[in-house]
């Protein structure tokens, strides 16, 4: 559902470290986007403080790993939108589903009320 690109990609910083791959997520996640999401996950960043603070650790480790593979000078803020403003709700779903333990990414995955998978998307080649 997500894959890990590397930071840098034919000499330039790659926009995000985590790419959302399931069509269906991303199609759910774009729709919530359309409808004003990001706003509302802003709003209540700028009243919860305890929400923006697991986000800022969330972008922290996220630079962490970012950086173990390769480090990026920030310019402006980072994928997704930092701890007070949310830009981008794909880039936190796919660092939640990475390992990340990205707040703004398991809210967003409960509104899509993912998981709902009854099948696997792609078929597994039999052994």
């Amino acid at each position: 559902m997500v894959m890990e690109n590397h930071p840098v990609v034919e000499g330039s910083p790659f926009p995000t470290l985590y790419w959302l791959t399931c069509p269906i997520l991303t199609k759910r996640v774009s729709t919530l986007e359309s409808e004003g999401s990001m706003a509302t996950v802003t709003e209540r960043l700028t009243s919860d403080p305890g929400l923006q603070g697991r986000l800022a650790d969330a972008l922290t480790r996220y630079r962490a790993t970012r950086d173990a593979h390769a480090v990026i000078t920030e310019s402006g803020g980072p994928p997704g939108g930092g701890p007070d403003r949310v830009k981008c709700l794909h880039a936190h779903v796919a660092h939640e589903l990475a390992g990340g333990a990205n707040p703004v990414g398991s809210l967003t995955l409960a509104a899509t009320a993912w998981p709902d998978c009854v099948a696997p998307c792609v078929p597994v080649p039999s052994e």
